[in-house]
C-alpha cells in the first residue's frame, strides 16, 4: 500500500529537456539528472523532430521517470511549453540537451525553494565550458562570491552574466499561469523575454555556487550570423514602457542592445546596427563598450577571432566584465 501511495504522489520537480539533434550529448545530460542527490523528480524529454539518433539515445536509458514525447520541429520555445504542459510537478526545472548538472543541482534548488518561498524564479550559479576544455565561471555584478538569497536588483546583477540561465533555473508552475510561457514568436531571446517578464514583477532567489555547466562549441560562440535580427528588435521594443520607469532595466537592455549592435556591424548589417545604436543611452554602457561601437566592422571581426583564440588558451576577455 505504501508503494502504491508513493507512486501516486507527484514528484517535486519536473525536469523539461528540449531535444533537437543532440545525439552525442543527450545521454550524458540525462545521466547527470539521474545522478542527482535529490531524486524526487520526473524527466520530460521533448524530441523536437530530431533527424539524427537523438531519440534512440534518449530512449535507451531504462528509468521509469524518463518520459519522451516526439513532436514535429517547431522550435525550442514550443518544446519547452509542451514539456510544461505535460509536467505533473509544482516546480519546473529546465535543462538543455547538451548541458550538464552536477549531482547537487536539484538539491540546492530545493533548499532555495524551502528557505525563500513565494518567489517567481529560483536560479543557481553556473560555468561555461568552451570546446570541452576552457572553463569560465559566471560572474554577477555587485554580488559577493558566495551569495545566497533574494537578489535586490536582478537586472543590475545580470550585467556581466545573467542571473537566470535556462539550464540552471526552476520556476513554480503557477508563475506560467500568471506571466505566460516562452514566446513562440521569438526564435531567439525567448529566455531573456521570460526572465524579464518574471523579474519585473516577482522576487528572484539565487545561489551563486556553481552546480551546472553550459556547454559551448566553436560554432556556438564564433562570429554570429543570426537570421533572427527581427526577433531581437521585437524583444527590445517589447518593454519600452518598463524601460522608461526602471533605470536599472534600461541599462540592462542597453547592454543587450550593445551586443546585438556589435553582431550586426560584424555582419555588415549597417541599417540595423544604426537603428539599435541610436536607442542606446551612452551612460548605460562602459567606455570600452562605447569604443567598440565606433570601430569598423573589419576590426571588430578581427577582435572577435582573437577573443576566440584566447579562449583556447584559457583566457577569456569580455566587454561585459
Amino acid at each position: 500500500m505504501l508503494k502504491l501511495f508513493s507512486l501516486s504522489m507527484k514528484p517535486f520537480f519536473s525536469v523539461v529537456i528540449p531535444l533537437y539533434n543532440k545525439e552525442k550529448h543527450i545521454k550524458n545530460t540525462l545521466e547527470g539528472v539521474l545522478n542527482q542527490t535529490f531524486q524526487d523528480f520526473e524527466v520530460i524529454v521533448i524530441n523536437d523532430g530530431s533527424t539524427d539518433g537523438s531519440l534512440a539515445e534518449a530512449s535507451d536509458l531504462n528509468d521509469e521517470r524518463i518520459k519522451v514525447y516526439t513532436t514535429k520541429n517547431q522550435g525550442v520555445s514550443h518544446a519547452r511549453n509542451y514539456g510544461i504542459e505535460k509536467s505533473s510537478s509544482d516546480f519546473i526545472a529546465f535543462l538543455d540537451a547538451d548541458d550538464y548538472w552536477y549531482p547537487n543541482h536539484l538539491e540546492d534548488l530545493k533548499k532555495l525553494i524551502e528557505i525563500y518561498p513565494y518567489c517567481g524564479l529560483y536560479a543557481k550559479g553556473y560555468e561555461s565550458v568552451y570546446d570541452e576544455r576552457t572553463i569560465v565561471k559566471a560572474k554577477f555584478l555587485g554580488l559577493q562570491q558566495n551569495f545566497s538569497g533574494i537578489v535586490d536588483d536582478f537586472f543590475y546583477h545580470s550585467l556581466a552574466n545573467q542571473i537566470a540561465w535556462t539550464s540552471a533555473v526552476s520556476i513554480p508552475k503557477t508563475i506560467f499561469d500568471t506571466h505566460g510561457n516562452f514566446d513562440t514568436a521569438l526564435r531567439t531571446g525567448e529566455d531573456t523575454d521570460l526572465w524579464t517578464r518574471i523579474a519585473l514583477k516577482e522576487r528572484i532567489a539565487f545561489d551563486s555556487s556553481i552546480s551546472s555547466q553550459k556547454k559551448l562549441t566553436s560554432s556556438s560562440y564564433h562570429l554570429s550570423q543570426s537570421n533572427h535580427t527581427s526577433d531581437k528588435l521585437k524583444l527590445f521594443n517589447k518593454f519600452i514602457k518598463e524601460e522608461k520607469s526602471n533605470p536599472s532595466f534600461k541599462r540592462y537592455m542597453d547592454n543587450n542592445r550593445f551586443a546585438v549592435a556589435i553582431e550586426r556591424k560584424i555582419a555588415e548589417d549597417i541599417s540595423n546596427y544604426r537603428k539599435i545604436y541610436e536607442e542606446i543611452s551612452p551612460c548605460n554602457i562602459s567606455k570600452k563598450q562605447r569604443l567598440l561601437l565606433t570601430m569598423p566592422g573589419w576590426l571588430l571581426k578581427f577582435l572577435k577571432k582573437f577573443q576566440n583564440k584566447l579562449i583556447k588558451f584559457n583566457l577569456y576577455l569580455s566587454p561585459f566584465r
